[in-house]
């Protein structure tokens, strides 16, 4: 790469361009196959700086997601780690409305379990045992996905840059201590009108779930963050996501956390 065109590329461009691919629902190519020298340093730094312009409209923080915490999906992407990312008020999809079809891209559902924190939790050094005593309620959620990169086909850093995907999420009906669950075990059947696509437990999710609560306080933690108390925390799809056709149902079953449905809209 020459001087010049390093410096073109910025972690403020690679904002600019997925923000402006999110509003126009343009999806584009990997930034990483035009800018190879993308990292994970520059993606996280791209994240913030994303979120300081949402902030700037008047959106408002609610919480983190986190991004590959299944091993199968790891594997399919080549990497053995997890990524972290922001939701905000304009994320969240009220219970009983559709897909917002009219702001996505190429919405895809996958079922969650999600934490409620009850305490402030920040990293480094912050066991699974410690995240989940921070925490107040879990729930059951479906997250919508919409990635920005055409045909989902992305690096981990071009994910990372991309707020792991963001799109929107539902949260479910049914709030529970962690004490009277077994989340290694929390069941989630998966459909779409009705047809089981998918089925999940909670082990799939880094083996369970408090290691994705430990993981993220951890890494946002060593970036300056802290998890506030009152934020919601998605660990990361159960199973693989699915496409959510105009007019499906897609609904989620949770052993112990209710069901969610969603209208494809």
């Amino acid at each position: 790469m020459t001087t010049e065109t390093a410096t073109v590329w910025s972690a403020a461009r690679v904002a600019d361009i997925l923000l402006t691919a999110e509003r126009t629902r343009t999806a584009r190519m990997s930034i990483q196959a035009e800018w190879p020298d993308l990292d994970l340093d520059i993606a996280y730094t791209a994240q913030d700086v994303a979120l300081a312009d949402r902030l700037s409209r008047g959106e408002v923080i609610t919480g983190v997601k986190l991004g590959l915490t299944s091993r199968a999906k790891q594997r399919q992407m080549g990497v053995d780690v997890p990524s972290v990312a922001w939701l905000t008020d304009a994320m969240v999809l009220p219970a009983g409305l559709p897909v917002p079809r009219a702001q996505l891209i190429h919405p895809r559902a996958e079922p969650e379990i999600a934490f409620v924190l009850k305490r402030p939790l920040k990293g480094p050094g912050v066991t699974a045992a410690q995240a989940l005593a921070a925490v107040d309620t879990v729930v059951g959620a479906i997250e919508i996905i919409d990635s920005r990169y055409s045909g989902f086909k992305f690096t981990l850093a071009d994910a990372v840059a991309d707020n792991n995907s963001s799109g929107v999420y539902v949260t479910g009906p049914v709030p529970r201590r962690p004490a009277d669950l077994d989340l290694g075990l929390e069941a989630c059947l998966l459909e779409v009108d009705g047809h089981v696509i998918d089925s999940a437990t909670g082990a799939a999710v880094l083996g369970h779930p408090a290691e994705a609560l430990a993981f993220a306080a951890n890494t946002m933690g060593a970036r300056g963050h802290t998890l506030e108390a009152g934020w919601t925390v998605l660990t990361g799809g159960m199973t693989d996501a699915v496409a959510v056709p105009e007019g499906a149902r897609v609904a989620a079953h949770f052993t112990s956390l209710g069901s969610i449905t969603i209208a494809g809209g």
